[in-house]
């Protein structure tokens, strides 16, 4: 007789005293539950299905092999991954979670990238899509259309700064290569495996049409339930009383950083859904830089509802999701920590643009500790820590791709 885990009996209490909840609050898990559908049906299905869709297509037709081969000599030294992943990439900055998720997915059970190429992957391409950071964040929550371009910044440098550091991971390990046929050049290469993919799926457009959209409907149909379920977890915990368990530690980390703790119901929403935290974040009662850094954290941790949907996509493959959540507290520190400081610098443009920035600047005794109030004062967060702190990985992305670049060409 097997011996259960401490962490499977907690885990059956946590879902017994949930379903227990429903009963003792059924009107108030009914509504959460609408609300989440509501959030599915008219923003999450429509935006994602044609990527989902179109994902599935390219990957059939034998696109995705075409990329691969093309930008191999772009990601594979600066990420560590295939060439694939620049697929993955872009595809996750105009769809946004989850969809990287999904196409990594693919990638992994059609054998395109080893197990630990995947797990690198989901590191830096798990990403927000610009026009929910540029008008829901920046628009809707803040008021303030300036906020999207900082926002933005700070969450895709931080995204490819931690691209660069998870190369590191699973060093070592045997990758993904491809034969290269003698004196035969990159893009007859690529079209060849374009081609070659094509013969090997064998499937009528038709068919592959019809396919894609049954897979991809199913697959969202996935993710609703998780938006669902996560929605009502949140307003249980909410009007059971048990919130404050939850807050008790964000509070002493927040007051041992200078954070206000009027932020830490926001952080906590957050923790579990990254439209409610973001929303929260915008309301509290807190100095407006930590308001945009929580912020900030939030969207690149992007909750649990949405690691969740991650997990579920994967599942089948080898992908473990413990390098994903590493990946994603250190997307979160550094886009925190990005925005505050970049926040310097647009400080003038946000001033022509919008109303004043006043209560961006932090009162000495609200929290701020006392280094970032001498910062404030000084020119050293106007110009030369967003300088320091942003120059690093540009930089380091501008180089490796220049020497790439001129290595793909003369080659």
């Amino acid at each position: 007789m097997k011996k259960t885990s401490v962490g499977s009996n907690l885990l059956t209490l946590a879902v017994v005293a949930l379903t227990l909840s429903l009963v003792i609050y059924p009107q108030e898990a009914f509504e959460a539950s609408v609300h989440g559908m509501q959030i599915f049906w008219s923003i999450v299905f429509p935006s994602l299905l044609p990527f989902f869709v179109l994902s599935e297509i390219m990957l059939g037709m034998g696109v995705v092999h075409f990329i691969g081969v093309l930008f191999e000599p772009l990601m594979r030294p600066l990420f560590g991954v295939p060439g694939v992943g620049a697929f993955a990439l872009s595809m996750g900055l105009a769809a946004g979670y989850p969809m990287d998720a999904v196409i990594t997915g693919k990638f992994r059970r059609a054998r395109l990238c080893n197990r630990v190429e995947g797990e690198r992957m989901l590191a830096f391409t798990n990403t927000a899509d610009p026009l929910f950071m540029f008008g829901a964040v920046a628009v809707g929550m803040f008021g303030r259309p300036e906020l999207g371009v900082i926002l933005a910044a700070a969450h895709y440098l931080s995204a490819f700064t931690v691209g660069l550091l998870f190369k590191l991971h699973g060093r070592g390990q045997p990758q993904t290569t491809e034969a290269k046929p003698p004196r035969e050049g990159i893009l007859s290469r690529a079209a060849a495996a374009m081609y070659r993919a094509r013969a090997e799926d064998g499937r009528g457009f038709g068919q592959l049409m019809g396919e894609a959209v049954n897979e991809s409907v199913r697959t969202l149909l996935m993710i609703g339930g998780f938006i669902m379920t996560f929605s009502v977890l949140i307003r249980i915990i909410t009007v059971a009383g048990w919130a404050p368990v939850f807050a008790w530690p964000l509070e002493g980390l927040f007051r041992l950083l200078g954070i206000s703790p009027a932020l830490v119901p926001a952080a906590l929403q957050g923790v579990f859904e990254i439209d409610l935290g973001t929303v929260a974040a915008s309301k509290s009662m807190a100095p407006f830089a930590q308001q945009v850094m929580i912020a900030s954290a939030v969207i690149a941790w992007s909750g649990l509802s949405v690691h969740g949907q991650v997990a579920s996509v994967v599942t089948g493959t080898d992908i473990r999701m413990g390098p994903y959540v590493v990946a994603r507290v250190l997307h979160a520190v550094l886009a925190a920590a990005l925005a505050v400081m970049l926040l310097g610098p647009a400080r003038p443009s946000a001033l022509a643009v919008a109303a004043p920035l006043s209560a961006w600047t932090p009162v000495p005794g609200a929290g701020m500790p006392p280094f970032w109030e001498h910062l404030e004062t000084s020119a050293l967060k106007a110009v030369l820590v967003p300088a320091v702190l942003t120059a690093f990985p540009a930089t380091l992305v501008l180089f490796r791709s220049a020497r790439v670049v001129w290595f793909w060409f003369t080659r």
